[in-house]
């Protein structure tokens, strides 16, 4: 696991901040394969001891975010089978915030979405890290 600390470098933005996702982005956490199954995914995040984990795909982008409460909601269903993988359940896909993005625009549209939580993605599709809203 790679983690990358907030840039705190400025820039001009049209919100007087000058502040991107990318600055107040947190480190990504950890990340796991979409075809892992959901209750080895459940036991590396309890071990892990973190809220969510970051999914990816074959290629290794990201794929989209998965907390505790979605996965032992899932594993709890009439539906669920001992080999379900993450990618067969539901959960958020994107469009995921992208690291340029201006962070009060990046806050809004996490707000509208009603996201607590969204990966941070390079101009390639993969994970940098998360971007969290505060309370």
């Amino acid at each position: 696991m790679t983690t990358f600390p907030p840039r705190t470098q400025k820039l001009d933005s049209a919100d007087g901040t000058g502040l991107t996702a990318r600055d107040a982005m947190h480190a990504p956490g950890p990340q796991v394969d979409d075809h892992m199954a959901v209750d080895v995914a459940l036991s590396v995040l309890i071990g892990a001891r973190v809220p969510h984990l970051l999914l990816r795909d074959e290629d290794g982008r990201c794929a989209g975010l998965v907390t505790r409460a979605q996965l032992a909601a899932h594993r709890g269903g009439s539906w669920y089978k001992d080999r379900t993988r993450l990618r067969d359940i539901p959960l958020d896909r994107g469009p995921f915030t992208s690291s340029t993005s201006i962070l009060g625009e990046a806050e809004a549209a996490m707000r509208i979405r009603t996201l607590d939580v969204s990966p941070v993605i390079d101009e390639h599709g993969y994970a940098l890290g998360v971007l969290a809203l505060t309370p």
